[in-house]
């Protein structure tokens, strides 16, 4: 009876032992299941990016980049941070720009200028033809005779005073007709002068009938007024000469923001119709008094640099410094606007980087990840805080820190955002 009791208690404990074997084994094999299932989604996520599917790189090709003219770039400092707008007129002053008119009228037989063409001062622009050219050199030739004359009827009316048989009175006007007659000469021969005819080279033989009309400074033609066969007299401008190289800035300025600017101050503008370029100015003079019904008061200023391309009368928008501290800016269309974020992209290796832990490691179940090649480049999708946004620029400063010389992308963010995101369709 002991013998059958201890039998049946072994028997009873190797049961025991089978279970706990059984549930110990499924224990473990739920844990691995997880830990394999968790290291996975860890694994997805930290590779989640790439072409078209999530994840912060985005890989184009060379023919993708060239279908949207992908432009590259780096940080730019710009002056952004506090600025006036204002509008105003490119001007060339008064003292600088001239009417080209003949000095007598006549009927226009050459026209050597159109708009826009570069002259010298002194250089012929027309020439016009009247017969009163000939008349004025007919009449200067003439007038030597005419004081020879005079000078031999002095001389025998002062022999007659001497010998008391003609009067005083007639050696005086004697006198009188010859001191005319030199002083019409003189006239006449500054006129001749004045009309580019050189008085000692008139002859019978050599009248000329043509009058040059010259411009009185260099510069660029602005205005052409006559036509061939026109008449025109001294009152009627043949041609306007602006001399571009002293270009103002007439800006017009609210009262409310005078007392921010000072003389000295910079600008930067651009031209109303052709908004791709910026140019430098800076104020040399405040206007004291309001212009016209504008309740604008204008403000005068130089244009630095290169005046390519700018003329007179242009309208321009400016942007009035009103301190000189710059800032680390992007052009416009480098800024994708996401989900309430802002962001640039930023050349890269192909990793995506975890600018939290510094951990570039790890690789897609052993794949290398993608690297530049001649037919494709990766960016990286950057977040970053904008600041002030002015003349196609805005201040932009990166959530996590980016090298200032780093490669960016200035044209074309919107479009590597959509193969990012994966709104449109991709090369394999």
């Amino acid at each position: 009876m002991n013998s059958n009791f201890v039998f049946e208690r072994c028997k009873q404990a190797g049961r025991w032992l089978l279970m706990l074997m059984v549930v110990v084994f499924a224990a473990c094999n739920g844990h691995e299941t997880r830990d394999a299932h968790d290291h996975g989604d860890m694994h997805s996520h930290e590779h989640g990016g790439g072409e078209g599917q999530g994840g912060t790189i985005a890989r184009l090709t060379k023919a993708q980049m060239q279908s949207i003219d992908l432009t590259l770039g780096s940080f730019e400092q710009k002056e952004l941070t506090a600025i006036i707008k204002a509008n105003g007129r490119l001007k060339v002053p008064n003292s600088n720009k001239a009417s080209i008119t003949a000095l007598y009228g006549g009927v226009i037989k050459t026209l050597r200028v159109d708009v826009g063409t570069s002259v010298k001062q002194d250089a012929v622009i027309a020439t016009i033809v009247h017969p009163q050219f000939v008349q004025l050199q007919e009449e200067y030739l003439a007038i030597g005779s005419k004081i020879a004359f005079a000078e031999q009827e002095q001389e025998r009316q002062r022999a007659l005073s001497t010998g008391n048989v003609g009067a005083l009175k007639n050696l005086q006007q004697a006198e009188a007709e010859l001191n005319v007659q030199h002083a019409r000469r003189a006239s006449l021969f500054q006129q001749l002068r004045l009309m580019g005819i050189d008085p000692d080279a008139v002859t019978y033989n050599n009248l000329q009938t043509e009058l040059a009309v010259t411009s009185p400074v260099s510069g660029i033609v602005s205005h052409v007024y006559a036509q061939l066969g026109s008449y025109v007299d001294a009152s009627s401008p043949v041609a306007e000469v602006v001399q571009n190289n002293q270009l103002h800035l007439d800006l017009h300025v609210f009262e409310k923001d005078l007392p921010f600017l000072h003389v000295g101050q910079r600008i930067h503008f651009r031209l109303t119709n052709n908004p791709s370029k910026t140019y430098d100015a800076r104020i040399f003079g405040i206007g004291a008094s309001f212009e016209d019904e504008s309740k604008t008061v204008p403000v005068h200023c130089t244009v630095d640099g290169n005046k390519a391309g700018l003329i007179d009368g242009m309208n321009i928008t400016a942007a009035i410094s009103l301190a000189e501290v710059s800032s680390t800016a992007v052009p416009n269309d480098a800024i994708v606007d996401a989900e309430g974020k802002a962001y640039i992209f930023v050349v890269t290796d192909g990793h995506e980087h975890d600018h939290d832990h510094h951990d570039h490691t790890g690789h897609d179940h052993g794949e290398e990840p993608p690297h530049h090649t001649e037919d494709r480049m990766s960016f990286e999708k950057v977040e970053v805080v904008k600041g002030a946004s002015e003349m196609g620029y805005t201040a932009v400063t990166p959530v996590n820190p980016i090298p200032l010389k780093a490669k960016i992308v200035t044209k074309g963010a919107f479009f590597v955002n959509a193969v990012l995101t994966g709104t449109v369709g991709h090369s394999h």
